[in-house]
């Protein structure tokens, strides 16, 4: 008996390390890859090595190699891809800001604002947010902390995501930032965060009463009435954001995170075609009111009526950011035109943050833009797999709703630049211009690093009343170990 326990301990261990020592390598070759781009950009642009080189790879490789250290000793058994995913699209960030900086300053006369370099800001938010994992990693030991403080969470959250509409400064027709000295802040992008939290919750206290049926209408079965309040109570909320503060973006996500978690939880699909039409009505109704949020869906349905003479644009079509956005995606082909040889500086002041994809889109084609995605969806996929393997209501819905708003996210910017849908304002996950968004999503995949260790830690106790390790290790069930 003591011999089996001794061999499971043993094997047991041996997983943890590989899964570590895969994590390190993994996070080595991210580094790596984002050093050879600032290389391949600036030989493009001017014909040498940049001269910072030594000094990004260095420092990229610090950041990351400490936020590994953090996660080999506050969560030895997390998933072995997160991090080195967040790591690459950082690196993958830093190195597209960076050019662009070199390409707006060529461009834009010295006092013009958008000649301004923002690539050795981001480095600052960077780190600020790999300290945030770090610090959330060594105080939350267990995810389920979190629902100590749900409603206290729930009311700072409505706070800030009311705060703009009354103190916010206006900035290119939405109301989403906070001026707080010299720091221009957006609280929509933390409250993304808590807001799942209080979600995953609320469902898990009431998922039993929210799956009950009321009646039945063309064959759908409808939710009792007195439990949709909390559904028309979001919604209203978030009509709130988009109507007083033109936060398309954002009020999408609050609404759809929360009906697709519901959705989870219960499995009634009658939740989501109800929060579809509700979301459709929503958007229709502000579209047509707000001449910020009508001018985009103008720029979307004609985005090429912006070359025709003023008096023949449709009303309220004023920016040709998604005219130059097509061009570069159309230019870029299938392998681009190589970092530091396009011009999606002409997208204009949002090249660097809204628009960053049309960069990736130029400068590394089709293929780069696949790869791009293919990361975000892979960051998705082991949150959702964290989800599954958690063995708490609470942990399954809270990896679940992070991962939903990464892939709202990504879904909203990257449909928005493209064409698929209007644009909302929002800043890719870690790849573009923004503070609030990188400290806000260092934050999340600090929560998805916690659950995935408490799952990965389940996973390696005995099933039943089994001694043995072992049998578990060697299973060929979802919750193997050696599973990535």
């Amino acid at each position: 008996m003591r011999e089996g326990r001794r061999d499971g301990r043993h094997e047991v261990r041996r997983w943890v390390a590989r899964r570590r020592n895969t994590e390190l390598v993994l996070v080595l070759f991210a580094v790596a890859i984002a050093g050879f781009g600032h290389a391949a950009a600036g030989l493009a642009m001017y014909e040498k090595v940049p001269s910072a080189l030594p000094w990004y790879t260095l420092g990229l490789g610090a950041a990351a190699l400490a936020a590994h250290l953090a996660v080999r000793r506050f969560a030895r058994h997390a998933d072995p891809l997160i991090l080195p995913i967040t790591v690459l699209l950082t690196g993958l960030g830093l190195v597209l800001m960076d050019r662009l900086d070199y390409a707006y300053a060529q461009h834009y006369p010295a006092e013009n604002y958008q000649s301004a370099p923002v690539a050795s800001d981001q480095v600052t938010w960077t780190l600020i947010g790999v300290a945030l994992l770090i610090a959330v990693l060594a105080v939350l030991r267990h995810h389920r902390v979190l629902q100590r403080y749900t409603y206290l969470g729930m009311a700072v959250a409505m706070l800030l995501l009311m705060a703009p509409a009354f103190f916010g400064a206006d900035q290119f027709g939405a109301k989403r930032w906070i001026t707080l000295g010299p720091l221009s802040v957006q609280p929509g992008e933390f409250v993304k965060v808590m807001i799942v939290v209080f979600f995953a919750s609320y469902l898990m206290a009431n998922r039993d009463a929210l799956a009950l049926v009321g009646r039945r209408f063309l064959g759908l079965a409808l939710p009792r009435g007195r439990n949709a309040g909390p559904v028309l109570l979001v919604w209203a909320v978030s009509l709130v954001v988009l109507f007083y503060e033109r936060d398309l973006g954002t009020s999408l996500i609050f609404f759809a995170v929360f009906i697709v978690m519901l959705y989870i939880a219960t499995e009634r699909t009658s939740w989501v075609v109800l929060g579809g039409l509700m979301a459709a009505a929503g958007t229709f109704v502000v579209a047509t009111t707000q001449p910020h949020v009508k001018g985009r869906v103008q720029a979307w349905l004609h985005p090429m009526d912006i070359f025709l003479p003023p008096d023949q644009r449709p009303p309220g079509l004023i920016s040709d950011q998604s005219a130059q956005s097509l061009f570069s995606f159309g230019s870029g082909h299938l392998m681009g035109t190589g970092l530091g040889q396009g011009h999606s500086y002409l997208v204009g002041f949002a090249g660097r943050s809204d628009f960053i994809l049309a960069t990736v889109g130029e400068e590394l084609g089709l293929a780069g833009v696949t790869l791009v995605v293919l990361l975000y969806v892979l960051l998705a996929q082991r949150g959702y797999a964290a989800a599954l393997a958690a063995t708490d209501p609470f942990g399954k819905l809270l990896a679940a709703g992070l991962s939903t708003v990464l892939v709202l996210q990504v879904f909203v910017v990257a449909g928005g630049v493209t064409g698929l849908i209007p644009l909302t304002g929002k800043a890719l996950p870690f790849l573009a211009q923004g503070g609030s968004s990188t400290v806000a999503n260092f934050l999340l995949v600090a929560l998805l690093i916690r659950v995935s260790d408490t799952a990965g830690k389940a996973s390696t106790q005995p099933a039943g009343n089994a001694t043995i390790l072992t049998p578990v290790i060697r299973d060929h069930d979802a919750r193997r170990p050696e599973v990535l």
